[in-house]
């Protein structure tokens, strides 16, 4: 007989605005990028191109992002119980590096051109940089946009990259004008690492935020041993033991707790009370809490202190 398991919560994340916004910015960074990449050949600019390599990686960067928007709307099955809800978290990851490794062979680059400075064609390279600029500051718009509507660390690693590209492309132009009025060449490459730079702290942050979500660790904005009394002010409860808080994916949080309960406690009741109390106070509504007496079940010494405390 075939059984199916029944989940009361849906571990899918239906992401309509995010999805929009990124289609619009995928098709906009496609047509940027070609557009970057022969003007950077043409001109001859580290910065440009540098600007260029960055799009190319945003074009990679949003087809991880919509793969993880689409597979987060996929239900759970007997293998992935909690549905794809953490690839979200594994394109953030590898969208963060990505990130992090432009921004060193843009550092080396700039560090060649330095030593030996290279001619550059500043009309081109000042055109398509003020083109890059209007580009980049509408699909900035559209994502910052999209992350206030749906809190999603997927699409604020997709965000830095086009922060990473409005820098660029600020920087191309302040490198350009400056070149027009001094001559020094050297001012293209090292605007571009002053880019790099930024660009390297942005995918830090994101791999850092990703990294504590796959490493499960208790989210910041919670407080572990504060949850812990106020369990333990549930009538009904003794002790709160093996407790664990982690994040699926963002804003969805697991809790798991063991507890003891006095004998004439209705253990039913009590944990009702607690999923009543997690998800009032701190907006966790996926909790697991199971029931135990010290009498019955071994817990070592763990168990036999807490019986000689309440003897």
């Amino acid at each position: 007989m075939k059984t199916y398991d029944y989940h009361h919560l849906d571990h899918i994340k239906k992401q309509q605005k995010s999805k929009r916004a990124l289609w619009i910015t995928l098709l906009l960074t496609i047509f940027f990028t070609l557009v970057e990449v022969v003007g950077g050949m043409l001109s001859n600019s580290l910065a440009l191109l540098s600007d260029s390599a960055h799009m190319l990686s945003d074009v990679l960067a949003l087809g991880l992002s919509m793969t993880a928007i689409y597979m987060a709307t996929r239900n759970p099955n007997k293998k992935y119980t909690f549905g794809y809800l953490r690839f979200e978290i594994l394109a953030s990851f590898i969208n963060g590096l990505a990130l992090v490794v432009i921004s060193v062979v843009i550092f080396i680059e700039g560090i060649k051109r330095m030593i030996t400075p290279s001619e550059i064609n500043f009309t081109l390279m000042l055109t398509i940089a003020i083109i890059g600029l209007i580009v980049n500051i509408v699909l900035t718009i559209v994502l910052s946009r999209s992350t206030r509507d749906e809190e999603n660390l997927n699409i604020k690693s997709a965000l830095w990259h086009f922060i990473g590209d409005l820098l660029n492309s600020i920087g191309v132009i302040i490198s350009a004008l400056l070149i027009w009025f001094t001559g020094l060449m050297i001012i293209d490459p090292i605007i571009s690492m002053i880019i790099g730079g930024v660009i390297f702290i942005g995918g830090a942050k994101i791999i850092r935020e990703s990294y504590l979500i796959l490493m499960e660790t208790v989210p910041d904005q919670f407080d572990l041993d504060l949850i812990r009394q106020d369990i333990l002010s549930i009538k009904g409860v003794e002790n709160v033991h093996e407790m664990h808080l982690w994040t699926i994916t963002t804003n969805h949080y697991s809790l798991t707790a063991h507890i003891f309960v006095y004998h004439d406690s209705q253990a039913s009741e009590t944990i009702a009370n607690i999923n009543e109390l997690l998800a009032s106070k701190y907006q966790i509504v996926h909790s697991t809490i199971q029931i135990e007496n010290p009498m019955i079940h071994d817990h070592g010494q763990y168990g036999k202190d807490f019986l000689r405390q309440q003897a």
